[in-house]
């Protein structure tokens, strides 16, 4: 596959070219026609040099909707891949959940249940871990990150009844706290129209929480709603953590931003319409990575890699080498 440069990459702040280096490059790895393969989780395993994806909705043959799950084989030029059979419900974003287990958000269908499910990469059986608040049943679970602390945060949005595949919502749009060693849950935050994507940074003081209400699940898009990341201090009270100073980190000047990740030095990476934008950890955005047709999610590989998920292809975008997702701390191989 062609590797390229030049124009993919749009400085904004000199603190960009710290980050892209000398000679970045973007470079296709793969291409599916049939339906758009790659458009979420992103989830890297560097023990196997293997990722694993999401697809965007598709028409099964019973003319039912449904997401695909695909291991992509990264040890190979060009890359190989194949689609996991699995019986998660709509799977959408995932995170690595122990050394063999993707821990995938199933947005659920009109019979099965939207929530948390660990997958095996070794058999590909899902357990579902988590899928109702105290009895009421999730919308549409949308992203996951674990925190060190063995708690699962996740966001709820309600795209899965707009799109038809989901009963009316019995809860708002949140976010939650998830703690599977003792049970707990919790709504950590509300007051989003559609929460989206959600990450730490790398000392894991702040949460940041993207907001995509500006397109709804039945297409209807309005350039007065949000476009947005929230930021959220992280505040022990009593020995628990809750969210607080609730602010405005960034707005998102082309489409919407979805998947969400920070780099060790505290930069925040998220997926727009017009491929990945990068801002500091304060808020002011220092350049694009510039992919057409946007960019739903992404995730950091080896030596500067990262992952780019643009529906139809896969790309791979190389950095300088030292930058490194805070959600693996990957070290240089």
């Amino acid at each position: 596959m062609p590797t390229i440069s030049g124009n993919y990459f749009h400085t904004h702040d000199q603190r960009f070219l710290a980050i892209v280096g000398p000679s970045p490059a973007v470079q296709l790895l793969a291409e599916h026609q049939d339906y758009a393969f790659a458009h979420e989780a992103g989830v890297f395993f560097p023990d196997t040099n293997t990722l694993y994806i999401t697809s965007n909705r598709c028409i099964s043959q019973d003319n039912q909707q449904k997401v695909h799950v695909t291991r992509v084989d990264l040890n190979h030029n060009p890359v190989t891949y194949e689609e996991v059979l699995t019986d998660i419900p709509m799977a959408n974003g995932g995170i690595n959940y122990g050394q063999d287990n993707v821990l995938f958000c199933a947005q659920g269908s009109m019979t099965e249940p939207s929530g948390l499910y660990r997958m095996s990469t070794s058999s590909y059986k899902a357990q579902l871990l988590k899928g109702d608040f105290f009895g009421r049943p999730f919308n549409s679970v949308n992203d996951v990150v674990v925190h060190t602390d063995g708690s699962i945060w996740f966001t709820d949005p309600i795209y899965g009844f707009e799109q038809g595949y989901r009963p009316p919502p019995s809860l708002p749009s949140q976010v939650y706290r998830w703690c599977p060693t003792d049970g707990n849950i919790r709504a950590m935050a509300d007051g989003f129209g559609r929460p989206n994507g959600i990450c730490f940074s790398p000392d894991e003081k702040t949460v940041y929480i993207t907001d995509t209400d500006r397109v709804h699940g039945d297409g209807n898009i309005n350039n007065q709603r949000v476009s947005s990341i929230y930021a959220f201090d992280i505040t022990k009270y009593h020995g628990e953590p809750l969210l607080t100073n609730r602010r405005l980190f960034a707005f998102a000047d082309h489409g919407i931003p979805d998947g969400i990740k920070c780099d060790l030095e505290g930069n925040v990476y998220s997926g727009c319409g017009d491929g990945i934008n990068v801002w500091s950890p304060g808020g002011v955005l220092l350049g694009k990575i510039l992919i057409h047709g946007g960019v739903a999610n992404f995730c950091f590989g080896r030596n500067g890699e990262i992952f780019a998920l643009n529906e139809h292809r896969l790309w791979r975008v190389q950095l300088r080498g030292h930058v490194k997702g805070a959600l693996l701390g990957l070290k240089i191989c």
